[in-house]
């Protein structure tokens, strides 16, 4: 090894070396932010299928992300069942006062002109008020009792999971959203930990060319600098997962570490664009169990027609007609139901607050084992992390042949 040749050769070509480290920081840097935002864009794929082309890793498995989301927030943050339990059917018979017992007025004079339209003509005004008054009487209490049973049942009208899942598969977004927004710092910790690993990996890199001068060492050097850089980034973010010292600084996964704040944020997430209370009384009304609630509805609706006939009901019978009679109280029924999505809508501030989505989670959160916390994010990487440091390595090559031909030729 020739010695005074290299001292020779660095100060004949001193600015060739010194860029050598700052390059490759700049390429751990871009590295990391092609990386992050392969990892979100763009949302549908782009390209010639199945050859060529690319669609971000969350929205291509929107479904096995929300999935993971869903099945982590049913295990270990929410109860359905100590949730909905928090509904009282009390207030939330105060809250739907005005506009229950206008839809109570308007069904009941509904079904009457339609099955016994010159009865109810002939009803004096005051009969007619007085018919409606009993059933609006009987109104709230069946609200409750619906309440109590929704409330003990839910399981058998709403399907926690499903609404979920569709809710975040149909936004793709609001899928990418819940991870880049909570872990937005890891992101910027990825994208700056490129520059400073970059950096030493450029030293290096200035010693082999030294004592080498093979072209080759730029691609090379590009290559492991994306993939090294990447890989020990996405590490450092969830490892270690309990404060470990090493000389004189303790180190924890960043993750780890803020995990009172990213409690705090994706409470907050998904209380505000997940399990919302319209996004619930949207899955109870038209989900894949709506039709039990309907049943209950419509039992209910039936069993206060005939409390109110009571006594006269066989006169009722015979009057209106058997079969007409069952149709009225099915018609009633219907309507009832009719009315149902712009009733509920009067509740929604009330349930919000009720249910409480958001410090439920985080405190459930506070109680998560390392592991089970790292499952928040950990899904959006592991599966296919892999594709992402080798984008990285492929790009920090590319880059390093580029330095080869506008630094040598």
């Amino acid at each position: 090894m020739d010695l005074s040749a290299i001292a020779a050769d660095l100060a004949a070509h001193w600015h060739v070396y010194a860029t050598m480290p700052f390059i490759a920081a700049l390429i751990g840097y871009l590295t990391k932010r092609v990386a992050i935002e392969m990892m979100f864009r763009p949302l549908e794929f782009r390209g010639i299928r199945p050859f060529l082309g690319w669609q971000g890793v969350i929205p291509a498995n929107s479904r096995r992300m929300a999935t993971t989301a869903v099945d982590l927030l049913t295990k270990n943050l929410l109860d359905p069942r100590e949730v909905f339990a928090r509904l009282d059917p009390e207030e939330m018979v105060a809250q739907l006062e005005e506009p229950l017992l206008k839809a109570v007025d308007e069904v009941t004079r509904e079904v009457f002109e339609t099955y016994q339209p010159r009865l109810w003509e002939m009803l004096p005004a005051r009969a007619q008020q007085l018919l409606v008054d009993r059933v609006r009487a009987q109104a709230p209490v069946v609200v409750k009792r619906l309440m109590r049973e929704v409330s003990a049942n839910v399981d058998e009208v709403l399907d926690v999971n499903d609404m979920l899942i569709n809710a975040m598969v149909r936004d793709k977004s609001l899928t990418c959203r819940l991870i880049r927004e909570v872990a937005a710092p890891e992101f910027r910790f990825i994208a700056r930990s490129g520059i400073g690993f970059g950096f030493v990996i450029g030293l290096v890199q200035l010693i082999a060319w030294a004592l080498t001068k093979q072209p080759v060492i730029m691609p090379i050097f590009g290559f492991v600098t994306g993939f090294v850089t990447d890989w020990l980034a996405l590490k450092m973010i969830f490892y270690p997962r309990q404060p470990r010292k090493f000389l004189f600084f303790t180190w924890q996964g960043m993750f780890q570490k803020r995990r009172a704040q990213v409690a705090a944020d994706y409470g907050a997430l998904i209380a505000e664009e997940v399990l919302t209370a319209g996004n619930v009384l949207e899955a109870v009304l038209t989900g894949p169990r709506a039709d039990k609630l309907f049943a209950l509805v419509t039992r209910e609706v039936q069993r206060t027609v005939d409390a109110q006939a009571g006594l006269a009901k066989p006169l009722v019978a015979l009057a209106v007609g058997g079969r007409e009679y069952q149709q009225m109280k099915q018609a009633a029924a219907e309507k009832a139901i009719a009315y149902l999505p712009e009733t509920v809508k009067h509740v929604e501030s009330y349930a919000t607050d009720a249910l409480d989505v958001r410090n439920t989670i985080v405190e459930k959160m506070q109680q998560l084992t390392p592991l089970e916390f790292e499952g928040i994010l950990r899904p959006a990487f592991k599966q296919d992390e892999w594709k992402l440091i080798a984008v990285g390595a492929v790009i920090g090559g590319l880059v390093g042949e580029l330095q080869v031909l506008l630094l040598l030729h």
